[in-house]
Order: C-alpha cells, then structure tokens, then sequence
C-alpha cells in the first residue's frame, strides 16, 4: 500500500530510466531481428518482403552455417574448462598470505585488455615460426620435427582459438568465484572438521553447495560467451582454417553479404540456443534443481 500522498504512478517514475533504454537497445532490436528472420531486406530501398520461412530453410542448406553451428558447439567445450579452471584458482588464491592480490590481479588483468592487442600478441605466439613452435622445437616435442601451424591448421586453429579465449575469460569467472568463497560459512566448514571430514569432504559437501548459484551464473554468462565468441575468431583467424562460428557468420552474412534476413534467422537460432542450454542449467543448477535435490 502506498504511503499517503504517494501516487501510484510514482514506481513506474522509478522504473523508467532503466525500462526506456531496455525496451529502446534491447527489446526493440530483438523483436526487429526476429520479424527481420521472415523477411528479404533490401537495405538500399529499405524495403521488406514477406518470405515466410525461407531464410530458415536456406540456413538448413547453407554449408557455412553447418560449419559455423558444429564449430559454436564444439566451442562449448570451454564452458566446464572456465569452470574448473576459475574454480581451482581461486581455491588457491582464497588465502590471507603476504602478496596474494599481486597474484590475483596477475589472473585477472588479460580480462580488460582489449582483444584486438592480446589478439596481436598471441598471433606472434601462434605463428609458425612464433614462441609457441620454438619451445615445443627446444624440448623436442613437435610431432616429426615440423612446426604446427596453430592458426593455419583446421585441425588445430579452433582449439588455438579456444585456448586464447579460455587465458583469455578464466580471471573473470576467478573474481566471482573469489566472491562465492566469501558467502562459504565458517561455522559449517568447522562443524564438518569436527565430524571428522577431510578437506575433500568439506569441498564436496559444504563448499560446493554453497557455490551453486555462482556456478549457475557463472556457467550461464560462460555458455553465452562461447555461442557468442566473435572478436577472439576476428583477430585470430577471421573466420577462416575451419573456426568460422556462428556470430562471425552473422556478421559476415549481414556486412559482406548484404543479406539481412538470413543473418537475423542465423542469430535467432542462437537466441534460441542460448535459452534452450539456459534451461537445462536452470534444471539442473537452479534453486530447485536436480542438484538441489541430491544435495
């Protein structure tokens, strides 16, 4: 009940300066993209025509979206690698010793470098005759002797490009991880000590449990990270020695092909993706959850 002399409109006055910009950059761009997904657009004209579902059907034809679709994927590899990553550092980098921030700043800082000039550093570092072949060549480790072309091997490059955007993310999921760790109660991890748990005991039955909603999150902004990943492929790769992904095909499809109307399909089915992977993680990891349930 509102207090007197409040007008009820007054919430509404409070919600605006976040609704307005939320329906003006994010749902009208979203609604547009799908109607866009039925439509041919000619962009010179500005002239829409209504195709039905013919941009769905050529995306199931298109062997570069097949390509893009199996490559986004396998992309999601890097999800549970994030994950346990991010997870055992910041396990170890939760302790109050002399020097400790140095460390974890160390971890996070390749996160607010721009990607374009990592990107040109590990280019060098992927390079043929780059860092990478030399020290694999000075302990003999190179298949045959020959160097691997990280970037320009399609059996390789996508996994060059993994690598990169895995150095390149896993501080981020470390702070937040570092920030679970902190809601992890004493009392509990002390009880657990008297019971007579040893420190896996305690991880797995105190710790982990406690982490579920930052392990959703995490997990969640991870899995739209890798269906998403663009600029990392760009400055890498440009798409090409197979790593084309999905968002690298929506964009060359709109700015090089001119096609609006398949690319807004390609990027709807990624909407769609997303959700439908959200959905699982929510089964699973949410507040009533296959997990919540066995813990």
């Amino acid at each position: 009940m509102a207090k007197p002399g409040v007008k009820s409109y007054t919430a509404y006055l409070f919600i605006l300066p976040f609704a307005l910009p939320f329906l003006l950059f994010n749902l009208w761009p979203l609604l547009f993209n799908f109607y866009l997904s039925f439509m041919d657009y000619f962009i010179a004209s500005r002239v829409t025509v209504w195709n039905s579902f013919a941009n769905y059907i050529e995306l199931i034809d298109n062997r570069y979206f097949a390509e893009s679709f199996k490559n986004s994927l396998l992309f999601l590899i890097t999800v549970p690698i994030l994950q346990i990553g991010a997870l055992g550092i910041a396990l170890l980098l939760f302790r109050t010793i002399p020097g400790i921030t140095f460390f974890r700043a160390g971890f996070y800082y390749p996160v607010i470098i721009a990607i374009p000039i990592t990107g040109i550093v590990w280019n060098y570092f992927f390079a043929y005759q780059g860092i990478l072949n030399g020290l694999l060549s000075a302990f003999d480790l190179l298949p045959d002797g020959r160097n691997i072309g990280w970037v320009t091997d399609s059996n390789v490059a996508l996994y060059s490009v993994m690598l990169f955007f895995i150095w390149k993310n896993i501080g981020y999921y470390m702070v937040l991880y570092l920030i679970g760790l902190q809601r992890v109660p004493q009392d509990l991890l002390d009880a657990a000590k008297l019971d007579g748990a040893n420190a896996w005991d305690s991880f797995w039955h105190v710790t982990l449990p406690t982490l579920r909603p930052i392990i959703l999150l995490c997990s969640l902004l991870a899995t739209i990270g890798a269906l998403k990943v663009l600029v990392e492929v760009l400055v890498l790769t440009g798409g090409g020695y197979g790593t084309l992904t999905m968002l690298l095909f929506v964009y060359y499809t709109a700015f090089t092909g001119s096609t609006f109307g398949i690319a807004a399909a390609a990027s709807t089915v990624i909407l769609a993706l997303c959700l439908m992977i959200a959905a699982i993680l929510l089964k699973f990891l949410g507040e009533d959850g296959v997990w919540g349930k066995g813990c």
